[in-house]
């Protein structure tokens, strides 16, 4: 990569109809793995949860569909049948607490239409750990490949991300506003937002914005009647974003900060655009500053490796820059569906490292094995954790008392440096 260009990345909100999606699916995984968690078999292959939940979001209709099995399913007469009314009230009450109550998409109003049915024997078959000689293993939930990405560029602007800077100052945006919406401060914006910041890297270090956009959804008049325009959005914001970048990255030109580029924004959310599990993945990860498999995370069970190895990978190259063995790591695993092993481990460093990137391959999958059962039970990640991730990404966060986010420690790094 060159030492000096502008690089964009994106974020969305909590109200943005493909969160909307993913939120509703992660939170219906929730309230399958909190019951697992209660009856205490959380850990159990032989019968936890397994969950392939798809939302699709739009004009007063929400659409649940998807596989899996667990204890919000019943057999009936040899067919497993879903709690369909506990599934709606779960749907409504993310709708609910993200703040849509209009006339378009409301939490009371939306009709729900619940599809999920029983998991394929074929695919549980695989997936369902089997006796070997060095124990109980699952196979991967599915084929493909994970990336996970780290980098030190932001740890001058918040200790701890290991994130590339466009994306995580993105999130930093929306998260601000949400938080002043929801605590009365910007009470004429409603849920549906975007953000975009494009960041000037000089000899390979980000030093400040040249671009900020965002468009947020508002009501159509204040309170005292008076209709909105981008110009009066514009200055409601200004001061909230500002606040959530570095001191000096504003950009100072007006032209160079757009809100609202197309004028007005009221009709938003899944009344204005229909929403979709899964369809924010670049938003989820990094902001398109490294690979991606392709895999969306939100709606799955952590057997699918989608998710689980996505997590395993971030773990693990998070560890190999907190441990000061480069500025930048990606590693790539891969999977066969029902292989418990790996096929493949790659870890490039991007011409930063300070070790080899060889023995870095054999060092970390002996430190932590990269196989779905470890990987789920080392990160605790049968545990109901997901929701929160579903909004502003999934890396980049603080690690959780209750096991959110422990893909995001650094506990890995005195065992790396002892192995080195």
């Amino acid at each position: 990569m060159r030492a000096s260009y502008l690089f964009t990345s994106e974020s969305v909100s909590e109200g943005h109809p493909d969160k909307v999606s993913d939120q509703i699916s992660d939170a219906i995984l929730d309230a399958f793995l909190e019951k697992d968690v209660k009856l205490g078999i959380a850990d159990d292959s032989a019968v936890n949860t397994r969950l392939g939940c798809e939302t699709l979001c739009t004009t007063n209709k929400i659409v649940i569909a998807g596989e899996g099995r667990g204890q919000l399913f019943r057999d009936i007469h040899g067919v497993s049948v879903v709690d369909r009314e506990l599934i709606s009230e779960i749907a409504r009450g993310v709708v609910k607490d993200i703040g849509y109550d209009q006339n378009g998409f409301s939490y009371h109003g939306a009709d729900i239409e619940v599809l999920l049915h029983g998991q394929s024997p074929d695919i549980a078959m695989g997936v369902d750990a089997k006796k070997k000689k060095s124990g109980e293993e699952e196979g991967a939930g599915d084929q493909g490949m994970m990336f996970g990405y780290a980098c030190n560029e932001s740890e001058v602007y918040e200790k701890g991300s290991f994130m590339p800077a466009p994306i995580f100052f993105a999130h930093r945006i929306l998260k601000v506003l949400s938080d002043k919406r929801r605590n009365g401060q910007l009470f004429d914006l409603q849920p549906d937002a975007k953000s975009q910041v494009t960041v000037k890297y000089v000899d390979g270090k980000p030093v400040g914005c040249t671009k900020v956009v965002v468009s947020t959804q508002h009501n159509e008049k204040s309170r005292n009647g008076k209709k909105y325009s981008p110009g009066l959005i514009k200055e409601m914001i200004s001061t909230a974003v500002e606040s959530a970048l570095p001191k000096g990255w504003m950009p100072e030109k007006n032209s160079d900060f757009l809100v609202n580029p197309t004028g007005n924004f009221v009709v938003g959310g899944p009344d204005g655009d229909c929403g979709l599990t899964g369809r924010k993945i670049i938003v989820d990860t990094y902001g398109g500053y490294a690979p991606h498999g392709g895999g969306a995370f939100s709606g799955k069970d952590p057997t699918k490796v989608d998710r689980s190895a996505a997590y395993a990978a971030r773990y693990l190259a998070k560890n190999v820059v907190a441990a000061g063995f480069a500025n930048r790591c990606t590693i790539q695993v891969a999977y066969a569906i029902g292989v418990a092993d790996p096929m493949s481990v790659l870890v490039d460093t991007h011409g930063t490292g300070k070790v080899d990137e060889k023995k870095l391959e054999k060092v970390l999958p002996q430190l932590f094995r990269l196989t779905p059962t470890n990987i789920r039970r080392t990160l605790k990640l049968n545990r109901p954790i997901y929701r929160r991730t579903a909004s502003y990404g999934h890396f980049g966060r603080a690690p959780e008392k209750d096991g959110g986010f422990s893909w995001e420690k650094t506990d890995l790094v005195s065992a790396l440096k002892g192995a080195f």
